[in-house]
C-alpha cells in the first residue's frame, strides 16, 4: 500500500557524520531487491481490483463477499505496520525480509490455488500481514545505507515506486486475468518473490538484530489490537447483510470489538513500550493530519474499489478494459507530481491541501454524474482530476502531520500516521459496501415503483421488446421481455447506487475543508516529503 512505505520511519538509524560516501555494489542490488519485494507487496493491494468480477466468477463468490479479497488483505497489513519496526530491531532487516518475502510467495501460491472465498480470504490474510513487513523496511534500510548526500535522490524514488504500484496495478491485473486466468493475479509473484528472497537473504548484512528487545515486546498490546480491528471490520463489513444486531454473529462481534478496544486503549495508556504511541494524537496538527490521512485512505481505495465495480457489473467490461481505465488516474498522478513539488516549497502547504480536497472531491463528484452508457471517455476527466488532486494531497499531508512534532515523538508518530491511511482505505471499502447495499434496495424499490400496467413507457417497452424476440422465442417472447426489463431496472438500480456512493466520498473530501484553519503552519516542507508520504 503506498500510503505505508514510511509506516516505521521510527526504525531508521542515524548514519554517522563520516559515512561514506561511496556506494558499496553489493549493498546497491540488496536495496533494489528489497524495493522490488515493497513494490510487490503494494501492487497485491489493488492488482486485484480491476478482476474481482473475474475472481469472483472462478470461486462462485457473492457480490456482497468479493470485497473481502481487498478488505482481508488490508486489514491485516494494518496489523503489521506497527510490528515491523520492533520485528526488524529484534531479528534484523534480513531476517525480517527475508521471511516476509518468503512467506509473502507461498501466499500468493497458495491463493491462486484457492478454490472458494472462503479458502481466498485466509491467504490473502497472510499475504497482507506477512507482505506487511517488506513495505516500512524499505524506507529504514534507505537512511541505513545510503549517504546523506544521496538521500535527497533515493527518498523520491522510494515515493515514486511506491506509487507507481497502486498506479499499475488494476491494468497489470486486469492484463493477466484477460490475457490468462485470474489465477496469475498471484502466479506472477512467485518468481520475483524467489529472487528477492534469495537476494535479500544473502546481500542484507547492514544491521543485527536485538534479542533483549524481546522483554518489552508488548505481546498483550498486539492481541488486543488483532481482535478490535478484526471484529470491528468483520460487524461493519457483515452487519448490511444480516440485519445488523438481530444478527447473533454481529452483535458478538460487535461487542467483543468494543470491549478489546477499551483494553487495548488502557494497555496503550499503561504499558511501559506500547505497540502503538497514541499520545501522539496530543499533537492537534498531527491528529488532524491522522484524519485527513485517515480521508485519503477512503478516497484512494474507495474510488479504486468502486470504478471497476461499475465497469464491470453495469457495462460488462473484461479485465483488461478495466485495467485501461484506470490507467488514466495513474498518469495524471504522475504530471502532477513534478508540479505539486516544486510548488510545496513556494506555497503555504494549508493551501494546497485545501486545493488538493476540492480537486479529488471534484473529480469524485463529476463521475457522480455517471449513467449507464459511461465509457473510457466519459471517465477520462473525473479520472484525470482525482489523479491530478492526488500529489497536491500526499505532500501536504505528510508536512502538516509530522512538521509540528518534536523530534522525539516523531518517528513512532510516523508509524501510526501511516497506519490511519490503511485504516481508512480498510474501513472505507466496508462502509462502501454498506452503503451499496442500502441504496440498491432503495433505487430498485422506486424503480419498480414505477412499473405499473397504467404507464404508458412500460406497455409500449414490453411491446417493442415481445415483438423483436416474438419470431424467435414463439410464446416465451412475453417472458423473455419481461426479463430484459428486469435487468434493464437492475443496470439503472446499480449505477444510481454508485453514483450516491461517489457523491458520499465527494462530500467527505469537501468537508475536510472545514478543519484546514484549525491547523498550524508547518515549519518546513521537507525535501523528503513526498517519498514518505507514499
Amino acid at each position: 500500500m503506498a500510503g505505508s512505505a514510511t509506516a516505521t520511519a521510527g526504525t531508521i538509524p542515524a548514519a554517522p557524520a563520516h559515512a561514506d560516501e561511496r556506494m558499496d555494489p553489493k549493498k546497491l542490488i540488496a536495496f533494489f531487491a528489497m524495493v522490488l519485494g515493497m513494490f510487490m507487496s503494494i501492487l497485491d493491494i489493488q492488482i486485484v481490483s480491476a478482476s474481482l468480477a473475474e475472481i469472483q466468477a472462478g470461486l462462485s463468490a457473492g457480490s456482497d463477499e468479493i470485497g473481502w479479497v481487498q478488505t482481508s488483505y488490508l486489514i491485516a497489513e494494518v496489523i503489521m505496520i506497527p510490528l515491523s519496526g520492533t520485528l526488524a530491531r529484534i531479528i534484523s532487516t534480513r531476517y525480517l525480509f527475508a521471511i516476509s518475502a518468503a512467506g509473502f510467495t507461498m501466499a500468493s501460491a497458495l491463493a491462486a490455488t484457492a478454490t472458494n472465498i472462503d479458502q481466498m480470504i485466509v491467504y490473502r490474510v497472510i499475504q497482507g500481514f506477512i507482505g506487511g513487513g517488506m513495505i516500512p523496511s524499505v524506507f529504514a534500510a534507505a537512511f541505513t545505507i545510503f549517504p546523506p548526500s544521496k538521500r535527497s535522490i533515493v527518498s523520491p524514488i522510494i515515493g515514486l515506486i511506491a506509487t507507481l504500484a497502486p498506479t499499475i496495478g488494476p491494468t497489470v491485473g486486469g492484463y493477466l486475468s484477460h490475457a490468462f486466468s485470474w489465477h496469475w493475479l498471484f502466479l506472477a509473484n512467485l518468481l520475483p518473490g524467489i529472487v528477492v528472497t534469495f537476494g535479500v537473504w544473502f546481500l542484507v548484512d547492514f544491521d543485527k538484530g536485538d534479542k533483549s528487545l524481546l522483554k518489552d515486546f508488548d505481546y498483550v498490546g498486539l492481541i488486543l489490537m488483532a481482535v478490535f480491528l478484526g471484529c470491528m471490520q468483520y460487524a461493519i463489513e457483515e452487519g448490511p447483510r444480516n440485519d445488523w444486531f438481530e444478527d447473533a454473529a454481529i452483535r458478538n462481534a460487535a461487542a467483543v470489538a468494543a470491549l478489546f478496544a477499551v483494553l487495548f486503549f488502557w494497555r496503550n495508556f499503561t504499558y511501559r513500550a506500547p505497540i502503538v504511541d497514541l499520545k501522539a494524537f496530543a499533537d492537534k496538527n498531527f491528529a488532524l493530519g491522522c484524519m485527513y490521512s485517515f480521508i485519503i485512505g477512503i478516497g484512494l481505495y474507495g474510488s479504486t474499489y468502486l470504478t471497476p465495480v461499475f465497469l464491470g457489473q453495469v457495462r460488462g467490461f473484461n479485465a483488461l478494459q478495466i485495467g485501461q481505465i484506470m490507467f488514466v488516474t495513474g498518469v495524471f498522478q504522475f504530471m502532477s507530481a513534478p508540479i505539486a513539488g516544486r510548488l510545496a516549497g513556494k506555497l503555504d502547504l494549508r493551501i494546497m491541501l485545501a486545493f488538493g480536497l476540492l480537486m479529488f472531491g471534484g473529480g469524485v463528484w463529476l463521475q457522480s454524474h455517471m449513467t449507464s452508457e459511461w465509457g473510457f471517455w466519459e471517465f477520462f476527466v473525473p479520472q484525470a482530476v482525482r489523479g491530478f488532486a492526488l500529489m497536491f494531497l500526499f505532500i501536504p499531508i505528510n508536512a502538516v502531520a509530522l512538521g509540528t512534532l518534536p523530534p522525539a515523538r516523531l518517528k513512532n508518530a510516523s508509524g501510526l500516521y501511516n497506519l490511519m491511511r490503511n485504516l481508512g482505505g480498510a474501513i472505507g471499502l466496508a462502509g462502501i459496501n454498506t452503503i451499496i447495499n442500502d441504496r440498491f434496495a432503495l433505487h430498485w424499490a422506486r424503480l419498480v415503483e414505477g412499473l405499473t400496467p397504467s404507464n404508458p413507457n412500460l406497455q409500449a417497452y414490453l411491446d417493442g421488446a415481445e415483438g423483436m424476440m416474438g419470431d424467435a422465442l414463439g410464446d416465451s417472447g412475453a417472458l423473455a421481455s419481461v426479463k430484459m426489463l428486469g435487468r434493464l431496472v437492475r443496470q439503472q438500480a446499480e449505477t444510481l447506487t454508485l453514483a450516491d456512493t461517489q457523491l458520499v466520498m465527494a462530500a467527505i473530501f469537501i468537508g475536510g475543508l472545514i478543519a484546514i484553519p484549525l491547523l498550524s503552519k508547518p515549519r518546513t516542507a521537507p525535501a523528503k516529503a513526498s517519498a514518505e508520504a507514499h
